[in-house]
């Protein structure tokens, strides 16, 4: 059931970047000269949400997929591990705002902290998850350990390169 309901989770987080270009709403406002630029991050990001649902329905299938056991275990751990990171800088964030030491209590809003909350009811899915799965397949140390190490790292240099690659071809500009 965790599995179904973090594949309908990463669908439907998805769907935001599908509504966003499907309205054009990147196309207008202060950076409507980058509108290439943030089409090709907005559909990047949609695409690594399905690969989420994809990874998640494959955590908890019955037959064997053809992936093996402990890339699966690496990939089902990465993604845990990349929403507990944005859960704590959101939360970090979050108390700086409320306690004034960054931006202001006053752009804390209902909205913010039921979004908050959506990506700790995630975080938390994707743990239980995570842990399932290498029980499921006694994975040991190691595959968490990569999972939660490499992910991260490797979203961060994804979403550091293509931008990079971006202003190279001039879709946008270059601090």
């Amino acid at each position: 059931m965790v599995g179904w309901l973090m594949a309908v989770w990463c669908v439907g987080f998805a769907m935001v970047n599908v509504v966003m270009e499907a309205s054009d709403h990147l196309a207008y406002g202060e950076y409507a000269e980058y509108t290439a630029a943030f089409t090709v991050m907005n559909w990047l990001v949609a695409v690594l949400k399905v690969l989420g649902a994809a990874v998640a329905l494959l955590s908890v299938s019955r037959r064997p997929p053809r992936i093996p056991a402990r890339l699966l275990g690496m990939a089902v751990w990465g993604v845990f591990a990349t929403l507990a990171v944005y859960v704590a800088g959101s939360m970090v964030q979050a108390v700086g705002m409320s306690t004034g030491l960054a931006g202001s209590a006053d752009e804390l809003d209902v909205a913010s902290v039921a979004y908050l909350c959506m990506f700790v009811a995630a975080a938390s899915g994707w743990g239980v998850l995570a842990i399932a799965y290498s029980r499921r397949h006694d994975l040991g140390w190691d595959v968490p350990a990569l999972g939660v190490l490499a992910a991260p790292v490797l979203l961060a240099l994804l979403l550091l390169v293509v931008p990079t690659v971006l202003a190279e071809f001039g879709f946008m500009s270059t601090p």
